[in-house]
């Protein structure tokens, strides 16, 4: 198995930095592997600490009728164009994953989520993108309530929420740049009447 031996800090952002790891691999040969994380300190890298707290949260939000899901069309600069997501964002400080979830609706949409009861492992925090970040991101899955607004968001972010029927889901999935995550869950709100009744199977 190959080994990490040093973790050397390369940036110093709040939100996210790259580390060059001085590794040991299976054949003995060394190297480096560049890792992007959102670790403030090597010491606080899951590679080092082995632990798996949520560094942010997704959301999975349909009306209580279940006829439309809650999206986001946002920009993003690595594609430097728009693309469409499932509403996500950054746990703060000790909040929870499902106090984050309640935020960053409220923040993105203006809408009011009621999170689902749900089996533990379904919220478990998993791995983004292991093979260049240690993030990991919780899901919450719930109803949204109320009406759509920009007013909430901040000054920075250019996001478009959207509720989006089934009909609007296969365009989206058609003709659109989609996020993994966003294409998985609505790919399931377009074939399941219950969007949710998969949660049962734990």
């Amino acid at each position: 198995m190959g080994r990490l031996d040093e973790a050397i800090q390369q940036t110093g952002n709040r939100f996210l930095n790259l580390y060059e790891f001085k590794v040991t691999r299976k054949n003995g040969s060394q190297g480096s592997y560049y890792v992007a994380s959102r670790a403030e300190e090597a010491a606080r890298l899951k590679a080092v600490t082995h632990e798996n707290h949520p560094d942010g949260v997704i959301i999975y939000a349909v009306t209580e009728d279940a006829s439309k899901v809650l999206l986001v069309r946002q920009y993003r600069y690595p594609l430097n164009d728009f693309v469409y997501e499932l509403p996500a964002g950054l746990c703060d400080g000790d909040e929870s994953h499902r106090e984050a979830a309640v935020r960053e609706i409220h923040e993105e949409t203006g809408m009011r989520l009621v999170p689902l009861d749900v089996n533990p492992a379904y919220e478990k925090p998993r791995y983004s993108s292991v093979g260049m970040t240690d993030e990991s991101c919780a899901i919450v899955f719930g109803h949204v309530f109320g009406e759509l607004s920009q007013k909430f968001m901040e000054d920075t972010e250019e996001i478009e929420p959207i509720l989006a029927d089934r009909e609007e889901v296969r365009r989206i999935l058609r003709e659109e740049r989609v996020a993994m995550p966003c294409a998985y869950h609505i790919e399931r709100f377009l074939t399941d009447a219950d969007p949710f009744a998969y949660l049962s199977q734990l």
